[in-house]
């Protein structure tokens, strides 16, 4: 064997060589695979159920965002809305909303004249039954507050009832109108015959951002005015209340305080406060701010207080992680050229912590925002249909708030109403996104990197 020939030999790799997966590694990859596959399993599955709950909701929720209303042209006869002729108001207001609705039915079959409309089985009766039942309430407001028109003919667009709005939805047909004691076939017809000559048309329904709240008769004029505007109040009020407490707590605890057994003890509170649940703090609202400190029930300012008590924990968490993530050369900078320990901080540290502070605070904000369970122990579910004042006056007046409304639609049969809570609930979903990218461009723009 000469050299040339052993010179050919491969060199063999020996038996533990990293060239080489023994059974260890490949079983140790292996696994690090079916964790990646189960990683991936549980992303899809998680953005699928995310899908399939935005198309439930959006399928039954953006119809309600669309209503059908019906143009008439009404009489306003002065022996009856005015027998006095001096268009006084207190005179005027003692004609209530059923005096008013013989007018619409009277418009209702002149405009079935007019149009040479004749339904074989439909009464005069059932063809002015197709306008909603809020109709006589929106024309008397409509004359108290514009006296002068007694006497003329005005125009006017009423509300569909709900189960004619419901037709042109989907919900109802004939088959199931035929069945139904709130609606018939021939006023189906109708409500088709008014479509083609131009006097019922559906389109974009703002009134479903500024109505109050409806009866169980009248699903088709229910709205969120009142939801916004109590929402609204309570967000003000845990505001102005949770982030000056939580953020000076956090400062104290972080930068102040001693380390000893009793702000342990404080720290250890504030993360249990945290993991505690929503009903827990409406028992406790109900039991401080209402039946020890007197304050009205379903009152914004009630609901914010309860709010603020839930939100603290989650900004005082927040801001001391911000706190933390501040590197400890800019406090020992400040202090090495003189400054003090109050002046470092204000100066210095919360400048920097800042973005996640603000992030925190919009997080909790939105988490509040959509609490239920203690705002229904402070008796926020109570049906309100009055707009509740400016502030500070509207702190204390009755209010609903979004998810409370959203609870009370479920609550009822009408179809209708569920259409209204799943549209509500884009609304709420709407305000989140808003908060949390807010939250998102605040930390972007403020963000420093060590």
């Amino acid at each position: 064997m000469t050299d040339a020939s052993i010179g050919e030999i491969a060199p063999q790799p020996k038996k533990n060589s990293l060239l080489v997966q023994d059974e260890r590694t490949k079983k140790r990859n292996a696994a690090e695979a079916r964790f990646k596959m189960y990683g991936m399993a549980a992303v899809i599955t998680g953005i699928l159920a995310l899908v399939l709950l935005l198309t439930s909701i959006l399928s039954n929720g953006l119809s309600s965002f669309q209503q059908t209303f019906v143009v008439l042209e009404i009489e306003l006869p002065e022996d009856k809305l005015d027998k006095s002729g001096t268009r006084d108001l207190e005179v005027m207001r003692k004609v209530s909303t059923f005096g008013y609705s013989p007018l619409i039915a009277d418009a209702m079959e002149r405009k079935m004249a007019e149009r040479g409309i004749v339904i074989e089985g439909l009464s005069a009766k059932d063809a002015g039954a197709i306008i909603s039942k809020d109709a006589p309430a929106q024309l008397r407001d409509f004359v108290l507050a514009n006296p002068q028109v007694v006497g003329t003919t005005q125009t006017f667009e009423f509300l569909a009832n709900g189960r004619i709005d419901g037709y042109y939805k989907g919900r109802v047909t004939a088959e199931t109108a035929a069945l139904d004691k709130n609606v018939t076939p021939e006023q189906l017809i109708l409500a088709d015959t008014l479509l083609e000559a131009g006097t019922l048309e559906t389109r974009f329904n703002w009134s479903f951002f500024t109505n109050p709240d409806a009866s169980g008769q009248r699903p088709e004029a229910a709205g969120l005015g009142v939801a916004i505007i109590g929402s609204l109040y309570m967000m003000i009020v845990v505001l102005c209340l949770a982030l000056p407490i939580g953020v000076a707590a956090s400062i104290y605890l972080e930068e102040f305080a001693p380390k000893n057994r009793l702000t342990d003890l404080i720290e250890v509170n504030i993360s249990n406060l945290a993991a505690v649940p929503s009903i827990v703090f409406g028992i406790l609202g109900l039991a401080i701010f209402i039946n020890f400190a007197g304050l009205p029930q379903s009152a914004p300012i009630v609901g914010g207080l309860v709010l603020t008590l839930m939100t603290l924990p989650t900004i005082i968490i927040s801001t001391r992680a911000s706190l933390k993530s501040v590197p400890p050369s800019i406090r020992d900078a400040a202090l090495g050229i003189g400054a003090s320990k109050m002046q470092s901080v204000f100066h210095h540290v919360l400048p920097l912590a800042a973005p996640g502070i603000l992030t925190g605070t919009i997080i909790g904000l939105a988490q509040a925002l959509g609490e239920t369970a203690p705002l229904l122990l402070i008796g926020m579910v109570a049906f309100v249909r009055e707009y509740p004042a400016g502030p500070p006056e509207g702190f204390f007046d009755p209010a609903s708030a979004l998810p409370v409304q959203i609870y009370n639609w479920t609550q009822r049969s009408d179809p209708a109403f569920v259409e209204r809570a799943s549209g509500a609930i884009i609304v709420l979903l709407a305000f989140l996104l808003v908060m949390n990218f807010i939250a998102i461009m605040l930390r972007r723009k403020f963000e420093r990197r060590w």
